[in-house]
């Protein structure tokens, strides 16, 4: 299955961390993130988000874009794994968009493809995973 693995758009600092929203210049990056998306000849079907306010504000502004829904999943809450991902996937029929944050999405990058591509935010890597 096609995956859009990516990192929340830049976040205002805070606590507690879990509801740290997004500034103003993450939503343009969540935006153009989302824009980039549409744009693919494989758009996205389905968001899926991190439970995290600026992940799924993110997630939010690329369902947005590319008109699809999205759904939070705490597979994508921090620590989440490759293996956690699979499982997040099941079920669903790609390409799927994932909204999490680092260093998970490096991690998971790295188990999928043998390296870190780099996240910055709102930075993004597609990936084909066996489901």
């Amino acid at each position: 299955m096609r995956v859009y693995l990516c990192r929340h758009a830049h976040a205002l600092p805070g606590e507690p961390d879990e509801f740290r929203e997004l500034s103003a210049e993450g939503v343009e990056q969540a935006r153009a993130l989302g824009e980039s998306l549409s744009a693919r000849a494989a758009a996205p079907v389905v968001v899926l988000s991190s439970p995290l306010l600026r992940a799924r504000q993110t997630a939010a502004e690329l369902g947005r874009a590319v008109g699809v829904p999205v759904r939070v999943d705490d597979a994508l809450a921090p620590g989440a794994t490759a293996d956690g991902l699979a499982q997040a996937l099941e079920g669903e029929q790609g390409p799927v968009a994932t909204v999490g944050h680092q260093p998970d999405c490096s991690e998971i990058a790295y188990a999928v493809i043998g390296r870190d591509p780099g996240f910055p935010v709102a930075g993004m890597v597609e990936l084909e995973l066996r489901t």
